[in-house]
């Protein structure tokens, strides 16, 4: 396609943009039309006996048109999957708040616990399904059976957190959910959402302070998910836990990294201050490996324990690339973030920088897929761009599982996710280049990206290859990096001679997590390379296991050579 065509396109979308805001307005100024309805899905038809009116039991219908009291037995067969609905496009572009709609009544939540089969292996729970085990048949069936209290203490069990994972997670429960062999999954990712929801707005999620203390401290760098997680766990056992953070809030990636339609901060911050109340201690703007010395904090501490992430981008080394209007992902996502959080607090007349990347007006281009990519989407429709386009280097993922994509893997299948829904209800068309790559930025007379280059690719087995004469040019104001992250940044790793692998992670054995250096430890994107916030959380979990039998070892072997120091052999390992 050549740079008339391109332009053509743009056009196109921006006279379906005002088409859209057209309509919006409308819909804004009354509020009965279907625009400003919710969309959330129908829930199952409910009958009730009308010759009985005592008799409130509600009749709900089944796939074959019957009705009948909500059955488990043959609930996967009976009734259809239906998740929880997102708000409208066209009224969530006009604001931050959370994606999620009011969710299902009690009647609809009970139908879709009863889905959830009486499997005889529960892939959903396995290696294959979620990364912390959890133990989603036992809390689906006490939904279903109205025992919301034990429901919430089955999903504590495994998951700290599950009021991130249950917004954030992509779900991979569900992929390996067996139901999903021959029909729906489960929408167990819903199922857990309603759950924590419920927990909190209940009062059933209530502070744990430890009753006993060893006398041990433990230092955590990073307060992302592997962070809070292995900070939550090792307090719970007893030792002293100090948490840094280089920003000015506590939360790493969940605070500045995702944005506020996907995870309120609010509720960041209120699962942050609870962990206080259990006695861990956050020391925010705290830059370890650069203002303060780690080796330090190493000799200060009875353990150390680096939950750094994965936050060196990767970088696209092509001519232009210096041009002004080029920015990383997470520098534009946490700039509007920490914008919004300042308007909020009022303090943004006095605390801003005036750094603020924004895509008001602006021809803008994603470059790369993934959840960053559909995050970088949503937050430039919310700056009211003029245009958008996501460039993706792979080919059109397939309507349905490929052959060698088979359950219970995660499905490599087509999906629109919700920045793709916005930018199709306002431009009227998925904003998706598929087997498209950047070859040169252009920049105008003052140094500001005007236009890029692509080329398309073809995928064979020898690789990717550009096709002969396939070059186009794309109006562009703004383009964003969203490919993903390369490694940890190496401060830390090298004021303490740490052992890296071939990909300069931290090496560390998953399941020890102990580093080359006695008594530091590292977890979470550091250790694994970028992952899921479930992971990272796994790996916090399992890292506090293993920091907490070090500490054991070490307080024995400090008895046996006659040293002062509490005994911790009666600790659980």
């Amino acid at each position: 396609m050549s740079a008339s065509i391109a332009a053509r396109r743009f056009a196109s979308r921006q006279g379906a943009a005002v088409l859209a805001a057209n309509n919006l307005g409308a819909a804004v100024s009354t509020p009965a039309t279907p625009l400003c309805r919710s969309f959330s899905s129908s829930n199952h038809e409910i009958w009730r006996d009308p010759e009985n009116p005592n008799d409130n039991t509600p009749q709900v219908l089944r796939r074959d048109g019957t009705y009948g009291e909500i059955d488990k037995t043959r609930g996967f067969v009976d009734y259809s999957r239906n998740p929880d609905a997102y708000r409208h496009p066209l009224e969530r572009v006009f604001d931050w708040g959370e994606l999620n709609d009011d969710g299902h009544d009690p009647i609809e939540r009970t139908v879709q616990a009863a889905r959830c089969m009486d499997c005889g292996t529960p892939f959903c729970q396995t290696h294959t399904g979620c990364p912390v085990n959890n133990l989603i048949p036992e809390w689906n069936d006490l939904v279903y059976k109205g025992q919301w209290r034990e429901a919430i203490d089955r999903l504590h069990k495994t998951n700290n957190f599950p009021e991130f994972t249950g917004r954030v997670c992509p779900a991979p429960c569900e992929g390996a959910c067996v139901a999903g062999l021959i029909d729906s999954p489960v929408t167990i990712k819903n199922m857990e959402n309603a759950i924590i929801d419920r927990a909190w707005e209940e009062g059933w999620v209530v502070p744990r302070v430890p009753t006993f203390r060893t006398g041990m401290s433990v230092a955590v760098v990073g307060s992302g998910p592997a962070g809070l997680a292995v900070a939550d766990q090792l307090n719970q056992m007893g030792h002293k836990v100090t948490v840094y953070e280089r920003e000015d809030r506590v939360g790493g990636l969940l605070m500045y990294g995702i944005p506020n339609m996907k995870l309120e901060k609010e509720k960041v911050q209120r699962r942050v201050d609870m962990l206080i109340e259990e006695g861990i201690e956050f020391v925010t703007e705290a830059n370890i490996g650069v203002d303060i010395d780690v080796n330090v904090l190493r000799a200060n501490t009875d353990a150390l324990v680096l939950a750094l992430g994965a936050t060196v981008p990767r970088d696209l080394p092509v001519n232009g690339r210096e041009l002004k209007g080029v920015h990383f992902a997470m520098e534009f996502l946490t700039k509007n973030q920490k914008r919004l959080l300042m308007a909020k607090d009022g303090t943004i007349s006095s605390g801003w920088d005036k750094s603020f990347v924004t895509a008001e007006g602006k021809d803008v281009i994603v470059i790369g897929g993934g959840d960053t990519g559909t995050d970088c989407i949503g937050t430039s429709m919310r700056h009211r761009c003029k245009s958008i386009v996501n460039f993706e280097l792979m080919p059109e993922p397939p309507q349905e599982r490929a052959d060698n994509n088979p359950w219970p893997e995660w499905p490599k299948v087509f999906g629109i996710d919700y920045g793709h829904a916005e930018v199709t209800a306002v431009f009227g068309e998925d904003p998706r280049e598929y087997s498209v790559m950047t070859k040169e930025f252009i920049g105008d007379d003052e140094g500001n990206v005007k236009a890029l280059v692509t080329v398309d690719v073809e995928v064979g087995p020898d690789g990717i290859k550009p096709v002969e004469g396939s070059e186009r040019e794309w109006p562009c104001d703004l383009a964003i990096l969203a490919m993903g992250f390369v490694s940890p940044e190496d401060d830390i790793i090298n004021d303490l001679s740490l052992d890296t692998d071939q990909r300069a992670n931290v090496h560390a054995e998953y399941g020890d997590y102990r580093t080359s250096l006695e008594g530091v430890f590292a977890c979470g994107d550091c250790r694994r390379g970028q992952s899921l916030v479930v992971w990272a959380i796994n790996e916090g979990r399992g890292t506090a296991e293993s920091v907490n039998s070090y500490l054991v070892e070490r307080s024995m072997q400090m008895n046996d050579d006659g040293l002062e120091g509490e005994n911790l052999s009666t600790i659980k390992m």
